[in-house]
C-alpha cells in the first residue's frame, strides 16, 4: 500500500505479443491508473538492470512502473535464425560496404522501439513516459522520433545521437565491451568485475556487478542475442536531424564518469532537442549506482509530473 492509503499491484511477470510473433517478458509496479513510465534497458541488458528497488521506488512516488526484456535477450524472443558473425559485420561498416551489413541485420532499431510501443498497446497503454538507458536511450528516442503522439515525455539516460564525433566509448571501455564472455557460469561472473572501468569512480562495486551477473545468467544466459542488438543500433545511423524537429519534453541524464558513452552524447541529445533539461550527475558512470537514485527519481518525477 502506498502512503496515500491506495493499494496497487507490486509486481506483474507475463509476456506479451508486442509485434507479430515477438513476444516481450515484462514486469510491471505500482498502481496501473497511476501515469505509466516505460523503463528500456541497454546493449545485451535484462529488465533486471533496472533494479527492482529502483523500481518500486519509483512506483512509491506514483508512477506505474514498467520494465521488459528486448527482443534477443532474456526471455523475450529470440532470433536464432539469424546469426550474426560480429566480426564479420563490424569489417564490413568499417570498410563502408553497409549493403552487406545490412543483409546481415534482421532487425532493425525501429523494429526495437516498436516492441516497445507495442508492449503499451497490449497494457492497454495508449501514452507514456519512456525511460531509456544506453542503447535503450537510442530506443526511446526512435520511439518519441516516430511515434511522438505516444510519447508523453522522453528521457535519455547515458546515451548519444548516433553521430560518431559524440558520445565516443574510450578504447578501454570498448575492448571490454566487445570482448567476448565466458560461456561457464564463474568465469562469467569473475569477469563482470571488468565493468567497472566505465562504472562509478566513487560508487563502483565489484560485488554488485558480480550479483547482477550471477542473476542474468541463471535468468536466460544467451549471448547470441548482443551481435544483432549491436547491428541494429550501429545501422541506425544518426538521429540528429529528427532530435532537432522533436516537440516532446526531453530530460536528458548522464553521469560525469562515464567512458562508455562519453558526457558529450548526452550533452549533444539535450543541445538538439529544443527546450531539453540536461541533468550532469557526479560520481556515476555508465551505471546507476544506488547512492544517485534519488537524485535520478527526483528528476523524473518532476519530468513526468
Amino acid at each position: 500500500m502506498r502512503e496515500d492509503g491506495r493499494c496497487w499491484d507490486t509486481l506483474s511477470m507475463p509476456i506479451a505479443e508486442a509485434s507479430p510473433g515477438v513476444f516481450i517478458e515484462y514486469e510491471t509496479f505500482g498502481d496501473p491508473s497511476d501515469p505509466a513510465v516505460l523503463l528500456v534497458t541497454g546493449f545485451g541488458a535484462q529488465l533486471i538492470a533496472w533494479h527492482e528497488d529502483f523500481c518500486r521506488a519509483l512506483a512509491e512516488r506514483g508512477r506505474h512502473v514498467i520494465r521488459y526484456d528486448n527482443r534477443d535477450c532474456g526471455l523475450s524472443t529470440k532470433f536464432d535464425d539469424h546469426p550474426v558473425d560480429v566480426d564479420r559485420f563490424t569489417s564490413a561498416v568499417s570498410s563502408g560496404d553497409i549493403s552487406s551489413a545490412l543483409a546481415m541485420a534482421p532487425y532493425t532499431l525501429q523494429d526495437m522501439a516498436d516492441d516497445g510501443l507495442g508492449l503499451l498497446t497490449a497494457l492497454g497503454i495508449e501514452r507514456a513516459h519512456v525511460v531509456g538507458s544506453s542503447m535503450g536511450g537510442v530506443i526511446a528516442q526512435t520511439m518519441a522520433i516516430s511515434h511522438p503522439a505516444r510519447v508523453l515525455t522522453l528521457t535519455s539516460m547515458m546515451s548519444s545521437t548516433g553521430e560518431p564525433e559524440y558520445g565516443r566509448s574510450s578504447p578501454e571501455a570498448q575492448a571490454v565491451l566487445l570482448s567476448p564472455k565466458p560461456a561457464d557460469r564463474e568465469g562469467y561472473i569473475a569477469a563482470a568485475e571488468k565493468d567497472l572501468v566505465w562504472g562509478s569512480k566513487r560508487y563502483g562495486s565489484a560485488a554488485l556487478l558480480r550479483g547482477l551477473a550471477a542473476e542474468s545468467y541463471d535468468r536466460a544466459y544467451y549471448p547470441a542475442g548482443s551481435g544483432r542488438q549491436l547491428a541494429a543500433v550501429i545501422l541506425s545511423g544518426s538521429r540528429a536531424d529528427a532530435l532537432r524537429e522533436l516537440r516532446v519534453p526531453t530530460l536528458v541524464i548522464h553521469g560525469l564518469d562515464d567512458i562508455l558513452t562519453d558526457p558529450s552524447g548526452g550533452r549533444r541529445t539535450a543541445q538538439l532537442v529544443p527546450g531539453a533539461k540536461l541533468l550532469l550527475i557526479a560520481d556515476m558512470g555508465h551505471d546507476r549506482p544506488r547512492e544517485v537514485w534519488g537524485e535520478i527519481i527526483d528528476a523524473l518525477v518532476s519530468h513526468t509530473g
